[in-house]
């Protein structure tokens, strides 16, 4: 046991004399009952995934967006309560607990603790979440590795009868691994919702020696119409906006028509403008 590495069970380490009871509380800082991390550490998502997997004894199984991100997926934020499938019904601050029914080859063994597979995680992510948030994690975890819809599908067979079914069908039928974050899955779900044709995500732009110089986030190729979310970085960060100016100079030299979206926008309107744009195409 390496108590300065990451947490560790506090009674075990002072029952093997890794360090005594004044150190443990001076020195270290309980994530959970019984289960310590080293002031100097600074606790992340891992840490704190560690730690309710310690303060179950080793015997629940990470689950949900905390089993997500341990599968690579990105935008899971640190302060989020952790997963656990583990039966009590009152879990420590920060952390929630289901009861859930695991077959045996649902979850596997990743850095000595046990988490849902990539399939189980998205069948519980689908079925518990609101709409837009349910698909923004399923493409998620999908854009950080592969995810056959299938397998999910087969998993919803195999527990007729759970909760939240027809949202996971729902989730499932939008998932698009190609969005690189969540506001732009928000952004494809919007264009849906307003009743254009589903985009294609991550359209290749070739440079003139046939090779893929840019990628578009969404749109339809047949009309040469893309839909991008711009984030914050293309106005704070000076390299990338010098950049974005070269990019999208290119991409009208080729003709391609942008619409461009920011947060600030309200739903009408970017629906408004990517109705004009695509109209304009088909003059």
């Amino acid at each position: 046991m390496r108590i300065h590495d990451g947490p560790f069970i506090g009674s075990a380490a002072v029952a093997s004399g890794l360090v005594a009871k004044h150190e443990l509380r001076s020195d270290f800082a309980s994530i959970f009952p019984d289960v310590y991390l080293h002031r100097d550490v600074e606790p992340v998502l891992t840490h704190r995934a560690r730690a309710a997997w310690l303060w179950s004894h080793r015997e629940g199984v990470v689950a949900g967006l905390t089993a997500s991100a341990l599968h690579g997926a990105k935008w899971v934020d640190d302060s989020l309560p952790i997963e656990l499938v583990w039966p009590n019904a009152r879990p420590p601050k920060g952390m929630h607990t289901y009861d859930y029914r695991l077959l045996g080859d649902e979850f596997i063994e990743s850095d000595g603790m046990r988490i849902t597979t990539p399939e189980r995680t998205a069948f519980d992510i689908g079925r518990r979440r609101g709409r837009v948030d349910a698909v923004a994690r399923l493409d998620a975890l999908g854009n950080a590795m592969p995810l056959r819809v299938a397998d999910v599908d087969e998993l919803a067979i195999r527990h007729r009868g759970s909760r939240g079914l027809r949202r996971l069908e729902a989730a499932l039928d939008l998932h698009d691994p190609g969005a690189e974050s969540l506001k732009e899955t928000w952004l494809r779900l919007l264009l849906i919702d307003a009743g254009f044709p589903r985009p294609r995500t991550q359209i290749p732009v070739p440079g003139r020696s046939g090779e893929t110089r840019y990628r578009l986030d969404m749109g339809w190729e047949d009309l040469m119409v893309a839909v991008e979310y711009d984030g914050e970085h293309h106005r704070v960060d000076r390299p990338s906006y010098k950049s974005d100016i070269i990019r999208m100079e290119y991409l009208h030299a080729v003709g391609w028509l942008v619409v461009r979206v920011v947060a600030e926008q309200r739903r009408q309107e970017i629906a408004s403008r990517v109705r004009d744009a695509r109209e304009s195409r088909l003059r």
